[in-house]
């Protein structure tokens, strides 16, 4: 029995625009390396070490504006990576609502603090407050680990404090799945463009 959901952010709460990402890195400071860094589920490079908490956000945002055209701010790397975000659907945003009133609700997320703050307005926008939907985040920046490790997910399955079979992980990534479910979670895929209701309808 099913005790508890934790879901993903981006491409399962949030949706992604990557084109529209890079399109802000080249349009608001001339920075073409991104397409070296961006992946739907793995960023690489400084990116990937910003989500992983091996550098800082200003870190990360001194070393892209190093290759990035002259003037170029640090809010202006903010505002390209919020291109990323590209807000919620609907039936996402009432079936979170719906499963809170049902279940301890939990987010796991390889993510950075760049991003985490203009998502955490995005979820207030549309209604849901973070922290009183949420239990906890789980984010991979303050971790310090990052999925698809079994350890990222048996340090959530130790904090919600429920058997691993009795929570269910909701991901967008099949990787990320099938680490979720060796370490004993019930997992799903969810896959972008379809109805998370209808993925949790036999809750």
């Amino acid at each position: 029995m099913i005790k508890a959901i934790i879901f993903d952010i981006g491409g399962v709460l949030i949706n992604l625009d990557m084109d529209g990402c890079i399109r802000a890195f080249r349009e608001n400071l001339g920075f073409d390396r991104i397409t070296e860094l961006l992946d739907p589920y793995h960023q690489k490079g400084i990116y990937g070490d910003m989500e992983g908490g091996v550098i800082s956000a200003d870190t990360f945002r001194a070393e892209v504006l190093k290759d990035s055209r002259p003037g170029s701010k640090p809010e202006d790397v903010d505002r390209s990576m919020y291109a990323l975000l590209a807000g919620m659907e609907a039936d996402t945003v009432e079936t979170v609502k719906s499963m809170a009133t049902r279940y301890p609700l939990y987010i796991l997320s390889n993510n950075n603090p760049i991003s985490m703050s203009h998502i955490l307005r995005m979820f207030r926008d549309y209604g849901i407050d973070p922290d009183t939907t949420f239990r906890e985040q789980f984010i991979s920046c303050e971790m310090k680990l990052l999925k698809p490790s079994a350890q990222i997910y048996l340090e959530a399955v130790k904090r919600v404090g429920l058997p691993a079979g009795e929570i269910l992980f909701i991901d967008d990534n099949e990787a990320n799945v099938l680490a979720a479910r060796k370490v004993g979670l019930q997992a799903r895929v969810y896959v972008a463009g379809t109805k998370l209701s209808s993925l949790l309808s036999d809750l």
